[in-house]
């Protein structure tokens, strides 16, 4: 049995951690939410980010938080771009279309970072990464503690921008009804592309969150979206507290389970977690009903 100093160590680490596996699921719960559709480039798009990152520090010496700046807005304009450029014209307006749309935008990022980066494992060599942060008798990860920090501000930023905004009534207009939207005068297809941006642009976030303590590879993103999938769905399919909350509750139960199964098996509590709540509320612990 372990100390309760261990397992509060545990615990608040692992809810660090899901403050960033928040973040790469509120970007596609924002796309479903808006464009009622799963962007399956989105693991593909976390890894270009990822290798963003990493190319910052490698090549210019740029902290990871500082590549934040440029990273960031490089990512919303370049899912602004794909919206407008690629996949609202190759989907003709069919949702059907727009998930094999993403489906070939994922192969061709993956493929194309595989052609570019090989299959190499890259970190960055920052001694920053090993920081702790002492809080009365518990240590502390230190690039955690900042991600979970920013990742709140990040939610609650995002939030601010959906309720207090004239652009986020547009996206919530859009969201609810879209030829209503038209008709009014919005710019449905600029708000869709805006939204993809903002979705884009929260994987340029946790991109620069992860990289001080993950490794980077043209398949890095598959792994992260795989769970992000599974906060979506527990808290709520296009709910933003929902993803927020579904992150945190996965944070701590994979270091938790992590703690007594074993790393190799550690991903095996979020999966039965998630088993439970849709056996007692299948449309999430934030979603509503149909």
């Amino acid at each position: 049995m372990y100390a309760p100093q261990i397992l509060i160590e545990a615990a608040l680490n692992g809810l660090m951690t899901g403050a960033v596996y928040a973040l790469v699921a509120l970007g596609l719960t924002l796309v479903y939410g808006v464009l009622h559709i799963i962007n399956f480039a989105h693991g593909a798009l976390l890894t270009c980010a990822m290798f963003a990152v990493w190319g910052a520090f490698a090549w210019f010496g740029v902290n990871p938080y500082a590549a934040m700046l440029a990273v960031v807005p490089l990512m919303f304009a370049a899912g602004y771009g794909l919206q407008r450029a690629v996949i609202g014209p190759a989907s003709h307006g069919r949702d059907d279309n727009i998930l094999l749309v993403t489906l070939g935008l994922s192969i061709i990022l993956e493929n194309g970072l595989l052609a570019i980066f090989r299959s190499d494992t890259r970190t960055l060599d920052s001694a920053a990464a090993l920081d702790v942060v002492e809080v009365g008798p518990l240590l502390l990860s230190a690039p955690r503690l900042i991600g979970f920090v920013t990742a709140l501000a990040v939610t609650a930023l995002l939030w601010l921008l959906l309720n207090r905004t004239d652009l986020g009534r547009a996206i919530r207009a859009v969201a609810r009804e879209k030829l209503g939207s038209r008709l009014v005068g919005i710019d449905v297809d600029h708000v869709y592309a805006v939204t993809f941006g903002l979705g884009c642009a929260c994987l340029g976030v946790a991109a620069c969150l992860l990289m001080p303590t993950f490794y980077v590879t043209p398949r890095s993103g598959a792994a992260f979206v795989l769970v992000a999938f599974t906060i979506v769905v527990l808290g709520g399919m296009g709910s933003i507290g929902g993803a927020l909350v579904g992150g945190l509750l996965i944070g701590v139960v994979e270091s938790l389970s992590g703690l007594f199964l074993g790393d190799s098996l550690g991903q095996l509590g979020i999966f039965l977690i998630f088993i439970l709540v849709l056996l007692v509320r299948p449309t999430g612990l934030f979603g509503g009903r149909g």
